[in-house]
């Protein structure tokens, strides 16, 4: 091929999630799009892959995300309908959590506020409607009909095929080196050919940093393990009466899912051993130690569910400093667009991240609300998108509103920035067992596990006396949300965008 032969409207550079929509996307208008992957398309080296992932319309972490949500809905309808496929299986959600919690009341608001179909129960209601939970009475719950999952690496195909229908181009196994501007384009150099484009667009997820500089340590790579167990009543753990979850309890904030496509009951940590690396130093094999700390979860809290194992798998989370998604253009080069550091939730909003990321590659603009999406907050450096809509002169800094993490006072420090060793997965695990019993929690065996002072035959899970607290630094501290002083719309409206977890 000779170098510069092909040019292009747009390049996307990474078809995970957000770069298959948003070739799709492009194609759909008539653009000529070229999507760069340096791995297979699926595969499961990222964040868009695992049999399936949540999606809610209880959001809890900020109100700027639910209208994305509804446009999401629509666009996932779009895409089931032109590929003919099902995509997005509406079982029901479940965001739960102490009464007095962020998860809890942050979800509620969001329903609120929004005119959103919910009803809330109490631990004891969601236990009896739903048997395979067995959370704590005093638990509260927000109940959606419409949450429920996706299949990840069949919506990756399904964008894929869509957009090479409507005359798209699609590399797998294309590694790109890098990428200059070129007048008011960009030119791309990848290990098998040079392509020129009128914009670019990177979605390249725990390589974003490596394709753009200015991303450096605000797009973080994190090691997460997912489990799948054998209930040993797998009756209670299907779609029809299963819904899928985000939990917080006094161990860990959990997230979990039916018996769908592979067989067991899935269930994840957030944040699990907090190992923050690069992602070619992964350690991509499960542990016994990621085995025994999902285990010992689930056994509490669902304990029906806690059979032997049947599958582990490792993927990333890629997380911002708040843990809120970066979307923004390239301050010096506004035909550069990109999607990063979506934290760990957000592939339910590919669909429509795809659809924002298509206007700014079009026209460096969008009819979608991403304000709190700004780069601007880490850098200090305003692009042409935001310009207008903070009435500052072009080329004009403005103060960050979040520090990079390296700047933080009481932020996210604790973390594991290597391949942890085994001793230490060892030591964290220890630790974490050690905290449990402090609080009075306990579990072992395969669905053993219950409160202290709680008796073997009881399916009810005593929560301790000890004040819930929320998840931060590998602890909890209860001055995050029981304080007093922050209820969650101080946190919305906090010009310091505080992460939510």
């Amino acid at each position: 091929m000779d170098s510069y032969s092909k040019h292009y409207n747009t390049i996307v550079i990474g078809i995970g999630g957000m770069g298959s929509a948003t070739v799709y996307e492009l194609a759909k208008r008539g653009q000529r799009v070229l999507g760069l992957e340096q791995y297979d398309i699926p595969h499961d080296m990222g964040s868009s892959h695992g049999y399936t992932r949540i999606i809610r319309m209880a959001y809890y972490e900020h109100p700027s995300y639910v209208m994305l949500l509804k446009r999401a809905y629509e666009l996932w309808n779009e895409i089931e309908q032109r590929s003919g496929e099902k995509l997005l299986h509406k079982i029901g959600s479940i965001d739960a959590g102490p009464a007095d919690s962020w998860v809890f009341k942050g979800s509620f608001r969001s329903v609120i506020e929004h005119n959103t179909p919910h009803e809330v129960l109490s631990g004891k209601e969601l236990n009896t409607r739903f048997p395979g939970y067995q959370l704590p009475h005093d638990t509260m719950a927000v109940y959606q009909k419409d949450g429920g999952f996706l299949v990840p690496e069949r919506c990756t195909v399904a964008f894929a095929n869509a957009a090479m229908a409507m005359g798209a181009e699609i590399h797998g196994r294309e590694t790109v080196l890098g990428w200059e501007p070129v007048g008011d384009g960009v030119r791309v150099f990848t290990n098998r050919a040079t392509y020129e484009a009128d914009s670019l667009v990177i979605t390249a997820g725990a390589w974003n940093s490596d394709i753009l500089p200015l991303l450096n340590g605000l797009a973080t790579p994190e090691r997460q393990v997912l489990a799948w167990f054998q209930p040993e009543r797998p009756e209670l753990y299907q779609p029809d009466v299963f819904p899928v979850f985000n939990l917080l309890t006094d161990d860990a904030r959990s997230y979990g899912f039916p018996i769908y496509g592979v067989p067991g009951f899935k269930i994840g940590i957030y944040h699990h051993f907090e190992e923050h690396e690069r992602p070619e130093q992964f350690e991509w094999e499960p542990s016994v130690e990621d085995e025994e700390l999902l285990r010992e979860h689930t056994a509490r809290h669902f304990p029906k569910a806690a059979g032997p194992t049947l599958t582990l798998k490792t993927c990333m989370f890629t997380n911002s400093p708040d843990k809120h998604f970066i979307i923004d253009l390239h301050p010096q080069y506004p035909q550069v667009s990109f999607g990063a550091g979506f934290s760990g939730h957000g592939y339910k909003f590919a669909s429509v991240i795809g659809e924002i990321m298509a206007d700014m590659a079009e026209r460096q603009e969008t009819r979608h609300d991403i304000s709190l999406f700004n780069a601007a907050r880490f850098t200090g450096q305003v692009s042409d998108l935001h310009i207008n809509k903070l009435g500052l002169e072009p080329g004009r800094m403005t103060q960050r509103r979040v520090a990079r993490p390296t700047q933080r006072r009481g932020g996210r420090r604790h973390f594991i920035n290597r391949q942890m060793s085994y001793l230490e997965r060892r030591d964290r695990l220890h630790d974490r067992r050690r905290r449990n019993a402090s609080m009075g929690l306990y579990g072992n065996g395969y669905g053993k596990g219950h409160a202290a002072g709680q008796t073997a035959g009881s399916h009810a899970p005593q929560r301790s006396q000890r004040p819930m607290r929320r998840r931060a630094d590998g602890i909890y501290t209860p001055s995050r949300y029981l304080d007093g002083r922050r209820d969650v719309q101080d946190r919305w409206d906090d010009d310091t965008v505080e992460p939510f977890w």
